[in-house]
């Protein structure tokens, strides 16, 4: 990609650590090595196991959509993603949570200490082409490009 590695993220999930755990853990540490972060995807779907944190060395955990978009309608939603943002901070990982439509969710979230956030409410899939003006309007509207990062972050 011609990027220094601290500004790349890969992406693993769960699906893809099945099987041969130690080359994956070689994969994960190398990658780590170089500067590169490893977010652990969907997480609490699929074959989730706490054995995967303890024995993999992610930088982030990322929560899976379907705990965010029942948050406000559901206690045990709420309380797995508080639980969720406890544990992986407490192992040295930083929270993302996928699927935030509303601004409630955002608030939500960020009283339960996650970092950041993705989905619609911060915008919508894009062509490749329209992320310079996306960064643009950001600069504008919050005064400078340092505060992009702040301004997409829960």
């Amino acid at each position: 990609a011609g990027l220094p590695p601290h500004l790349l993220e890969v992406e693993i999930t769960e699906s893809l650590l099945l099987g041969n755990f130690d080359h994956a853990v070689t994969v994960i540490e190398r990658l780590r090595r170089q500067g590169i972060t490893v977010a652990l995807d969907d997480f609490g779907t699929g074959y989730s196991s706490l054995a995967y944190l303890q024995r993999f060395p992610f930088d982030r955990l990322k929560i899976d959509r379907s705990f965010v978009q029942d948050l406000d309608r559901s206690n045990a939603s709420a309380a797995i993603v508080e639980t969720i943002v406890r544990l992986a901070h407490s192992l040295g990982m930083s929270v993302v949570a996928e699927g935030v439509e509303t601004e409630e969710q955002r608030r939500r979230l960020q009283a339960m200490g996650c970092d950041g956030a993705q989905g619609y409410l911060l915008g919508r899939p894009m062509p490749a082409e329209r992320i310079g003006e996306l960064l643009d309007r950001e600069r504008v509207e919050h005064d400078g490009a340092g505060q992009l990062l702040t301004a997409l972050a829960v």
